[in-house]
Parts: C-alpha cells; sequence; structure tokens
C-alpha cells in the first residue's frame, strides 16, 4: 500500500496569537480572509466548538462553486483545533473532489498556533482519513496544489491581519 505523505504548511505571521485565533474563530472575521485567493466565500453555518459544522462554498471568478464542510474535534482556545475536513453539497452531504475523483472522502486537518517574541505561527496538517491506495496516492500527488492554495490563503490572512492591527 502506498505510504501516506502527510501534508504541512506553516507561516509566521507579525501578529499576536491573541488575534490570529480570533481571525480563525469568529465567522465575522474568518468571512474576510479565508480560502484560496480569487475564490468568494460563502458560508452557510459556522459553529466553532466541538462538534459544530463549519459548511462553506468557495465561488471562482468564473462562477463555478464548490462546497465543502469541517467538522470540528479538539479545541483547545486560543492553540490549536482539529477537523474533519471534506467535499460537500450544498446539504453538507459528502461528494467527491469536484476536479478529482480518487481526492479522499475526508481528511483530519489540525492547526497550532504558537507565539514567539508577538509573532505567531500557524502550521496546518492535513493527512487522508480511511483512503484507500488510489485515494492516497491523489493526495501525495496533489501537495504541491495544496501548498499554492494554502499559500494564497496565508496571503489573505496576512492582509488580513495588517488591516486590523492599525
Amino acid at each position: 500500500m502506498t505510504a501516506i505523505e502527510e501534508f504541512v504548511i506553516a507561516r509566521t505571521f507579525n501578529a499576536p496569537r491573541d488575534l490570529v485565533w480570533k481571525a480563525h474563530s469568529e465567522q465575522d472575521r474568518l468571512a474576510l480572509w479565508w480560502g484560496p485567493k480569487g475564490m468568494a466565500l460563502g458560508i452557510s453555518k459556522f459553529e466553532f466548538r466541538t462538534g459544530g459544522t463549519f459548511l462553506y462554498s468557495m465561488t471562482a471568478p468564473s462562477g463555478h462553486a464548490m462546497w465543502g464542510k469541517f467538522v470540528y474535534g479538539e479545541i483547545v482556545p486560543g492553540e490549536s483545533y482539529e477537523a474533519i475536513v471534506s467535499f460537500t453539497d450544498e446539504l453538507g452531504n459528502l461528494v467527491r473532489h469536484p476536479m478529482d475523483p480518487n481526492w479522499p472522502l475526508e481528511m483530519l486537518s489540525t492547526v497550532r498556533l504558537t507565539e514567539e517574541n508577538g509573532k505567531t505561527t500557524v502550521t496546518t496538517t492535513a493527512t487522508p482519513l480511511r483512503a484507500n491506495a488510489a485515494e492516497i496516492a491523489s493526495f501525495n500527488n496533489g501537495q504541491k496544489s495544496m501548498q499554492g492554495g494554502f499559500s494564497g490563503t496565508f496571503d489573505q490572512l496576512e492582509a488580513y491581519l495588517l488591516v486590523v492591527q492599525e
């Protein structure tokens, strides 16, 4: 069987951890930065609590919309949270990735925030859950694309943090 290559990306922001945590945990703040660059975010449901759901849409400039969902697991306030992440329909039912039928149906994602000298590092990891060999291979091969998507998202978080600090 193909070995899973854990996805890891990190970025350090010139902002205190409390502010970065609020940007992740409060719907009004999250709506201003979350998602890949160029995609419009729509939030249908946001319950940042253990067992809660974040159901969202991402719409490309072409008008094509994709839906996704986080189901939050353990949350350590101010420090970390984990979620099971998946593509869905608008009702939150699991669906295959719209551009990759072999993409894992669910992934476990963990976000950790650490602060040093007033700067906060956000580290995101992801691994497929209950994935078969084809899904693991697709996940492993898709990591360059994931790096690009998360880099754009981090760029938007950085821009948001600059505005709210002023």
